[in-house]
Order: structure tokens, then sequence, then C-alpha cells
């Protein structure tokens, strides 16, 4: 059909709804013809006029055909006019750099030489296919499926294509992560040099990635008021923004911050070289790596220093939600994959069912009278007596005083 009508949902679950004309004519020249838009004003009639008045155009002049055909530029073609406009406005460098690596490696030697409007679910599905049978991991795959899916999205935005072929993600199992025990940590801190204790403490105190320790300044840390301000990163000796382009706030316990108020200022860096400059990735592998010896530890980088903060949080029983902000997570799925750390918080809270004590609210009013009310549910509603010539209320159960007692006492 010329005229059809498409309806998709987008991902923040908005509904659309368009009517697209295809229409394709054979001209003077033997060449087929194809011109594809979307209707200004969405419903059918105007579709089909526009169908109607496209279709006028192929047919009486080649001259106007070819004026009002537009050809659709091959994936390899929008992809480089993607990265030299859209990529560079809106990513960080280390994202372009991403993204220009997986064009190379994997999406260019696929789908370089197709038409945008070529690229269908099919197309899709057989890639996915494809990297499964080379054996790569499911959450490389998607990575790859996010940045295809994003150039063809900006190529309906800039009114190339119609739509986005439907792209399913691939199920990943949940990420492997190392960390330390809270002994462990004790002791990689205790086994740290002087020149390294403090970066190291930070490290697991505040859960900041290795770009942001190096971009850290003392202007962003405020020893008063116990704090620090993640403002920046390092990429490849570039400073940019933190990752996600946030700035987050972590409150400094009162060990790292004395550690911090002890560590030599160089220079406006906190963490540097013993001349004040910038301190490189791999000068900042060997000290780890010695403490970790030291310490009788395995081997860690300093993003399992990362994973210990988050680890120790949910294991000291912090909010999920709060270990998400400190961590500076774009979303809550990113920080669920801590949760299971935390099994004491399912295991008491199925102890719950079990409590049976009956707990109750008491008071005493403004006449002396000492008034009881049950807030067990379960239990019979209390019953009022005189006991001494003073009205009290008792309940048709006693039990000893639990914690909710204790609780309803202070209330």
């Amino acid at each position: 059909m010329s005229v059809r009508r498409r309806r998709w949902t987008d991902t923040a679950g908005v509904q659309h709804e368009a009517w697209l004309v295809d229409v394709q004519v054979v001209d003077k020249g033997g060449r087929l013809r194809r011109i594809q838009r979307v209707s200004p004003i969405n419903n059918r009639r105007a579709a089909e006029k526009l169908e109607h008045e496209l279709r006028e155009e192929l047919l009486n002049s080649e001259e106007q055909d070819e004026a009002t055909t537009t050809a659709t530029p091959t994936f390899s073609e929008f992809a480089e006019r993607f990265m030299t406009t859209y990529a560079i406005a809106n990513n960080k460098p280390s994202e372009v750099e991403a993204k220009r690596i997986i064009l190379r490696v994997h999406l260019l030697p696929e789908f370089g030489t197709i038409g945008l409007d070529q690229i269908g679910v099919a197309e899709v599905e057989a890639y996915k296919a494809r990297k499964l049978q080379a054996t790569l991991a499911r959450k490389s795959i998607n990575n790859q499926l996010t940045v295809l899916r994003k150039i063809l999205s900006t190529a309906v935005d800039w009114h190339l294509i119609p739509s986005v072929p439907q792209i399913k993600w691939l199920r990943t199992p949940p990420p492997e992560f190392d960390f330390l025990t809270f002994e462990e940590a004790a002791r990689l801190i205790g086994a740290a040099s002087e020149e390294w204790r403090a970066a190291i403490t930070t490290a697991l105190r505040t859960g900041l990635r290795q770009g942001e320790l190096r971009a850290l300044r003392w202007s962003d840390v405020d020893l008063e008021g116990g704090r620090i301000l993640v403002r920046r990163a390092v990429w490849r000796d570039v400073i940019s923004t933190p990752k996600n382009g946030r700035t987050r706030e972590i409150p400094l316990s009162q060990r790292a911050a004395a550690t911090l108020r002890q560590h030599p200022r160089r220079s406006e860096l906190v963490f540097s070289a013993l001349d004040g400059s910038m301190l490189s990735k791999g000068a900042m592998k060997w000290p780890l790596w010695n403490a970790c010896k030291s310490a009788g530890l395995r081997m860690i980088g300093w993003h399992s220093a990362r994973h210990t903060f988050a680890s120790h949080l949910v294991m000291r029983g912090a909010p999920i939600k709060a270990v998400q902000e400190l961590m500076g997570h774009s979303t809550i799925e990113m920080t669920m994959r801590y949760a299971h750390l935390s099994p004491d918080a399912r295991r008491e809270a199925v102890q719950l069912l079990d409590i049976e004590d009956v707990a109750m609210l008491v008071w005493r009013t403004s006449m002396g009278q000492e008034l009881r009310l049950s807030l067990n549910r379960r239990a019979p509603l209390a019953e009022r007596e005189t006991c001494g010539g003073t009205p009290r209320m008792r309940s048709e159960r006693s039990a000893p005083l639990s914690a909710n007692d204790h609780l309803s006492r202070s209330l």
C-alpha cells in the first residue's frame, strides 16, 4: 500500500501515530523512483492527497522527479555525518571514542553499504545472530545495538527515514564484580604507603572513579563541612564533566576527612605527582598493587575500590536510592546489582510475620486516668475497666514487652 498508518511507543512510554506515504514509480528511463513522506496532517484523507500529489510529480516530469526525490544515504555516509555533528555536540570525548570504535569494528562492516531505509527488523536480528555465533558478550552486543538505534533515531529526527525498526535487546546475566570485605579494606589502608594512604582511603570511603580521583581539586573538598563535590573527571588527560555529566556531593566519613587533612598539598590537585602535575593511570596502578601485596591481598584495580564502597554501604543497611546518588548512577538498575549483598534485609522482613506480641499504646489523662489501647489489629478491642476507682484500658492478652512495645511507649 502507498498509504499506511503506523503506531509506536517511544522509550518514555508515550504512544505516537503517523500516516506514511510511500510512492514508487518507474520513470521514462526505466529507473525505479521512490519517495517516502510523513503526512503533515495526521489523517487518511490528507495522506491520500499527499500520495496523489507525489505520484503526479513523478509521472509528469523527470526533472521535477529528480528535484523532489531525495536519495536515502547509506549507513556509512550517515554514520560519518552523525559522528561529526550530533556525537561531537552532545557526547563526552570518551563517549565519542566509544561510538567510533563500535562503528569501525562492528557496525560499518555489517551495515556500511546498506541504505538507512533498508535496515529493518530482519537485518537487526541477523546481526545479533552473527555476533552471538562469534561468541561476543551479550552486554557488548547490546552496546552495539544502542549505537545503531541512536544513529537510526537521529536519521528519523532529520527526516531521512520514516521510522526506526524495533530492536529487542539481549538478556544479560547480572554483572560480576570484585570487592573487599571490611577486614580486607582495613588491611589495605593499613598497608598503604604514607604517600598513597589518602588516595586509597578516599577511593574506599567515597566511591570516586579513578578519573574523578585524578581530577579532584582542593577547591572541591570541604573538610570543615565534611563533603566532596565531584565536578570533573579525566579521560585520556582531557578534563571534562563526570560520567553522565552530573555533579554530585559525597559526605566524608571522619576517617576519610582526617586522612585528607594530613595529606600534603603540592598543587590545586588533591592527588598529584611529586611535582604537582596530574597523575597518569599507569602511575596510580603500581602503588595500589604494592599496597595489595603488602596486605597479603589479591591484586585489585581502582574500580574495585568503588565497588567496595557501594558494597559496604548496602551491607551496612544503606537505602539503595541513597547508594545510587552517592555512586552517581544514572539508573537504579545499575545500583541494584549490589542489593543481594544485604540478605538480612529479606530475612528480617519475613520474620515480621511471626510477631505475636501485643503492642499497647499507653497514656495518662489530665485527670490521672491511665488509658491503654492495643495496636495489634488481630487482637480484640481493649476492654475498659476500673481498678481502684481509676478507669483503665486492658487487653484480653498480656505479653512481655517487645521492641514494638518500647516504640509505642515512646509515641
